[in-house]
């Protein structure tokens, strides 16, 4: 059966309002709860359809904790449209010595924005495990940042402490990927300076390279290249600015520190860039 003749069905997932939430309605809220659709991947590469059963964190459009649902259920575009919104994570990772900015080009096997250039690592905290669930300091966020820099890239979680990640702010927006599948998140903006070591999964990453400002606006000026919608918004809007600071704020050894970014935004609301 061809992908794109894919048949969709209809399904009841149990996810549980926090009472505080019972009598706030929202477009989120209300999908939080409703029956939602789901489809056969059993024509799409076996460990990405295996990794759509992770549970993704189920959020209003305050960021506020609503359940889980697998990842299948959160990206089909017939959810999304109802409202469903999970939390997500977009990380930045910096060269101290050059302030160069490591990008990724999602694998052809992804199911979602294959091929497409993006920043260091995109993924979401889980509901399945307990310690990517804690929102205090962002601590969750941060947990799934190392992981995933780990499993997409196979840089050693040694390299990339959790505590020296810098929370920017987050942003709430939504991006159709194909007919089927897209995005709706309310997604982390963090960054780390650190020197990391690359071996690439490459049922994750196609591609990836190191590129300084000049560099990277090259390549969006190249129609050849194609770029993920959340990192497009996220360089249009904040990621230049904020890669002057860290260059204009490099310590006495000269090397960029992503911490020395603490303060410089007020991360406390979600942007809404839908």
């Amino acid at each position: 059966m061809s992908r794109h003749l894919a048949s969709i069905f209809f399904r009841t997932t149990r996810r549980y309002t926090p009472r505080h939430l019972r009598k706030m309605s929202s477009p989120a809220v209300e999908a939080s709860h409703a029956v939602l659709s789901s489809i056969d991947l059993s024509t799409y590469d076996p460990e990405q359809s295996r990794l759509m059963d992770e549970r993704c964190i189920l959020v209003d459009e305050q960021d506020r904790a609503l359940g889980a649902a697998d990842k299948k259920t959160c990206h089909l575009m017939a959810n999304i449209n109802k409202g469903l919104l999970h939390r997500a994570f977009s990380a930045f990772v910096f060269r101290p010595s050059d302030g160069k900015l490591l990008l990724q080009q999602r694998a052809t096997e992804k199911i979602t924005f294959p091929d497409m250039w993006t920043n260091t690592c995109c993924s979401h905290p889980l509901d399945d495990f307990e310690a990517e669930k804690v929102e205090e300091g962002q601590l969750g966020v941060k947990v799934a940042a190392s992981r995933k820099l780990e499993h997409e890239l196979g840089i050693p979680q040694t390299q990339t402490p959790v505590g020296q990640f810098q929370y920017l702010t987050k942003i709430h927006y939504l991006a159709p990927s194909s007919g089927f599948w897209g995005e709706h998140e309310v997604d982390y903006i963090l960054f780390l300076s650190a020197d990391v070591t690359v071996k690439p999964n490459l049922n994750e990453i196609r591609d990836y390279k190191y590129v300084d400002k000049a560099e990277l606006q090259a390549m969006f000026d190249d129609p050849a290249n194609l770029f993920t919608p959340w990192f497009k918004l996220i360089a249009r809007d904040f990621l230049f600015g904020w890669w002057d600071e860290l260059l204009n704020r490099r310590d006495s050894g000269g090397k960029v520190v992503a911490k020395s970014l603490d303060g410089l935004v007020d991360g406390s609301r979600v942007v809404k860039m839908v």
